[in-house]
């Protein structure tokens, strides 16, 4: 029998439908089928389909670190408290960096991940940033974990501070910065916009001298860059605004009540707006939770809304240590999660309208060695686009790349 002649094939103006609907590492392996799948998939109306179909299924990212090695995982964030109160999902692998990464700093905006200190070794042949301290070279690296493709970014000699990611939704553009390493009356800063044709680092002023506080995270809201500082002219934290558009910096008078040099404090998206939450145990030993949240009401005014909050849940976590606030979904859910290695490993969702918590025990993170920790990023997408740079590898290894075509 002529298998051929029974086939059915697909029509062109089908495929990119049906890819569309596909994870990102499924595509990647699709385009090896054909010539022609390879051109579809590598074309821009595609890319933006793609994009446009994993915005209305947004997912938790979780990057797993195990003694400089780096995994990333996403699961499906649940679309309904209806549900019953605990799920269990199984999560998809994404990408792994074998070595060379440091276990701190993994920033996330848009889709793509930032490590502004990642190791190369010595014998990797490229000379980047020097660190006398172990004899290995320092790069910045941007990754995006739905295909597995990361660049390493020019070298920016003078700086000392990690820096930041930011995103500009009108522009279409992902840009670095990072505080310069000079002496002078004015501190400036050094930023690097991705993707450029001619893409070097370039020198800005900033009238409001500060130290940003890096413990408690950033945040890009609507192509504005959030980090807390302290204030330059008393004792009092406030809320550096970068606008990733026009690189100009103003300043946000913090909430009086607001305890912004705590650990358990953290910048959130909180339905479109900037966000402080904070976090305390009414006793040792885990739940209940008591929840603090100051939502910016009036930016020129620096006015805030304070909301509080009592979480409950069935013993599910034995230390409040190991428990911090990964972000808020677009839904306005509060997530919590485990940043140690525990099995079953279990993320929770707070609505603070209704005042429902739901446990989420997530399968499959692969787990190897005993000394683990966990990164999350909520809303999630998966973003096939990575131009980046003209030149990307597959993520394998920093000082060994292979070197793929960006789509």
């Amino acid at each position: 029998m002529n298998r051929g002649a029974n086939s059915l094939s697909l029509p062109n103006d089908l495929i990119p439908e049906i890819l569309s609907r596909l994870p990102a590492k499924s595509i990647r392996r699709f385009r090896c089928v054909s010539k022609l799948w390879a051109s579809i998939i590598c074309r821009q109306d595609f890319t933006e389909l793609f994009h446009t179909r994993s915005s209305s299924n947004p997912r938790l990212l979780i990057g797993v670190e195990q003694d400089g090695e780096w995994s990333f995982f996403s699961s499906p964030q649940p679309q309904s408290h209806y549900e019953k109160s605990s799920l269990v999902i199984a999560d998809s692998f994404h990408m792994k960096f074998t070595k060379d990464m440091y276990p701190y700093y993994c920033k996330y905006v848009s889709g793509l991940t930032y490590f502004p200190n990642t190791r190369i070794s010595k014998d990797g042949g490229t000379k980047k940033m020097w660190s006398p301290k172990d004899g290995d070279y320092k790069v910045r690296v941007i990754c995006n974990p739905s295909t597995g493709q990361y660049a390493i970014l020019p070298p920016d000699l003078n700086k000392n501070f990690d820096g930041f990611l930011g995103f500009d939704p009108i522009g279409k553009q992902f840009k670095v910065l990072v505080l310069s390493n000079r002496v002078s009356d004015e501190l400036s800063f050094d930023i690097l916009t991705l993707g450029t044709e001619n893409m070097r680092w370039r020198n800005i002023q900033c009238p409001l001298p500060h130290y940003p506080h890096f413990w408690s995270g950033e945040i890009c809201i609507n192509g504005v860059l959030y980090y807390l500082t302290q204030s330059p002219v008393d004792i009092y934290d406030v809320v550096v605004c970068f606008d990733v558009r026009s690189e100009k910096f103003r300043y946000l008078n913090l909430n009086s009540d607001c305890p912004s040099r705590s650990w358990a404090t953290k910048l959130i998206n909180y339905k479109g707006k900037l966000g402080v939450i904070n976090f305390e145990d009414d006793y040792d030993g885990g739940f209940p939770l008591k929840l603090c949240m100051w939502v910016v009401t009036d930016v020129v005014k620096h006015e805030w809304t304070a909301y509080a909050y009592t979480l409950r849940a069935e013993n599910k976590v034995n230390r409040i240590d190991f428990i911090s606030i990964v972000g808020v979904t677009a839904s306005g859910e509060i997530v919590l999660a485990n940043n140690i290695a525990s099995k079953p490993l279990y993320v929770f969702y707070f609505n603070p309208e209704r005042n429902t918590l739901q446990s989420v025990e997530i399968e499959g993170v692969r787990v190897e060695k005993k000394s683990v920790l966990y990164y999350y990023f909520v809303d999630h997408v998966e973003d096939l686009r990575f131009d980046v740079m003209k030149t990307t590898y597959a993520a394998t290894s920093i000082s060994e790349p292979e070197q793929s075509t960006s789509t």
